[in-house]
């Protein structure tokens, strides 16, 4: 870029800003450089609704499948690193069984059983720190169960998790991929294979087996271990968060239970899992008031997009009964909207019932502040509550 840029602002944004607390950043570059040339991420940043949704839907123009794309270095291709009819091939057999009707009746059981589990390890305590204690093991344990793999437990799954993530972080920041990473990888393969060798056709890694070949299937199942952990964990750890931060709409909550949902979804506007998404531009285009050059790095800003006045009044706010909440980007647009949305849905549905109705007056620990962190995937690094001895347990039902 020349010296004297025509993006001022995204000349002056930093990684550590936008880990750190990025809304007033996004809000000025959605104002006044709603597609900024940002030096520090070498790519442009996209922050207005229209604009990102232009992105996320035109594959052609804007696609993941290039070779700097950091989890593909890793596990190979797979549905998140492709575009068009490939991306179709690898995804399309996994997409029947996390659609509503029958997330709802393959996972709720398992949910609220795993939850109550959980709940009642902790309730004796009358304080924890949810986001490791809590959120992680129910996340962890509904990817295990959905992927449906021989011969593991949670723990292992969780391990192949962080040296996999560990080993994608090292490629983003520039540096090589860790040897855990691999072989992380390479036993998680071994374990897709002893899976569909065992022959039930009906778990979900047999049935994609009919359809694709065991490397994609190991993959793919990659793809949705990262999506089940940390979207999920973040999910349930910003929403819970969010209530406990704001007494008055959780108190709106307790009155009428079919606000739940809408706190959910409000909570995913404010502060999505994952903040990005990248794109590649496939040729010279025009996006806004810029032209963006073949081969760019295009990312979208899904918190700066969540937060668009233009379609939420008063963004900012965390509003329970906002009534276009739903609008939010969390789980992307187009062609890679999240697969397991629903179930991401039904587990912070039926976590925040359980903590709520199960853990009387519970509270933030003041003595330990929590606040959301990080430049991809956002959440408190730890949220530290406490519960008992004020208050009465809520009244909330879990909605379909």
């Amino acid at each position: 870029m020349p010296l004297v840029t025509p993006f001022p602002l995204g000349a002056a944004t930093t990684l550590a800003e936008l880990a750190d607390n990025p809304h007033p950043r996004l809000a000025l570059l959605r104002a006044h450089e709603p597609v900024s040339w940002v030096p520090e991420l070498n790519g442009w940043l996209v922050t207005r609704r229209d604009l990102a949704l232009t992105v996320m839907r035109d594959a052609t123009a804007f696609t993941v499948d290039d070779p700097r794309f950091s989890t593909a270095q890793v596990i190979g291709p797979s549905m998140l690193s492709l575009d068009g009819p490939e991306h179709a091939r690898h995804r399309d057999p996994f997409a029947a069984p996390f659609r509503p009707r029958r997330t709802h009746d393959r996972f709720a059981a398992f949910v609220e059983q795993e939850t109550d589990r959980l709940v009642t390890a902790l309730a004796p305590a009358g304080a924890a720190e949810l986001r490791r204690s809590f959120a992680g093991p129910l996340a962890v344990a509904v990817v295990t169960e959905a992927l449906g793999l021989s011969g593991t437990t949670t723990d292992t799954v969780l391990s192949w998790y962080d040296a996999i993530v560990r080993s994608v972080s090292d490629i983003t920041a520039g540096h090589a991929p860790s040897a855990a990473g691999a072989a992380a990888y390479a036993e998680l393969r071994a374990a897709v294979a002893a899976t569909v060798t065992a022959g039930d056709v009906t778990s979900l890694l047999g049935a994609a087996a009919d359809r694709l070949p065991l490397p994609e299937v190991a993959a793919n199942a990659a793809v949705l271990m990262f999506g089940g952990i940390e979207t999920t964990e973040a999910m349930i750890t910003n929403a819970l968060l969010h209530l406990l931060r704001h007494p008055g709409q959780l108190a709106l909550v307790q009155a009428e239970p079919g606000l739940l949902d809408s706190a959910i979804e409000e909570s995913l506007r404010l502060e999505p899992g994952a903040a990005v998404v990248d794109r590649y531009a496939t040729r010279d285009t025009t996006l806004g008031a810029v032209t963006v050059r073949r081969g760019d790095l295009v990312t979208v800003s899904l918190a700066g997009a969540n937060r668009d006045p233009a379609v939420f009044p008063d963004p900012d706010r965390f509003d329970v009964r906002r009534d276009n909440a739903r609008l939010h980007l969390a789980f992307a647009h187009g062609p890679h909207h999240c697969l397991a949305a629903h179930l991401a849905r039904l587990e912070t549905r039926v976590a925040l019932h359980a903590l709520l109705t199960r853990l009387p007056a519970l509270r933030l620990d003041e003595e330990h502040p929590a606040a959301p962190y990080g430049l991809v995937f956002r959440k408190p690094a730890a949220l530290h509550t406490r519960w008992g001895r004020s208050g009465q347990t809520g009244e909330i039902a879990v909605s379909e």
